[in-house]
């Protein structure tokens, strides 16, 4: 467990469990598989345009609030 920690290996874990959950929510709700990574290249095309967004840090993520329903969060940070 230790060791596990030290070399990131729960990082690697928990990355995957929610790659997981991302391509299970894409299945229930009809979505393409590559559903986020479009999404994220149009925003950053549409957002490149005004300099006060850091496209670079866009992140997008499909997020279950509670058993009712999902819900995509996407956050576009200021620049400094």
């Amino acid at each position: 467990m230790i060791l596990d920690s030290l070399f990131g290996h729960n990082k690697s874990k928990d990355e995957a469990k929610r790659r997981l959950t991302l391509v299970l929510a894409y299945e229930r709700k009809g979505l393409p598989p590559n559903f986020i990574e479009r999404l994220k290249d149009e925003l950053v095309y549409i957002f490149s345009k005004y300099p006060q967004f850091d496209v670079s840090r866009i992140e997008i993520d499909i997020k279950k609030e509670n058993d009712d329903f999902e819900e995509v969060w996407i956050g576009i940070p200021f620049k400094q």
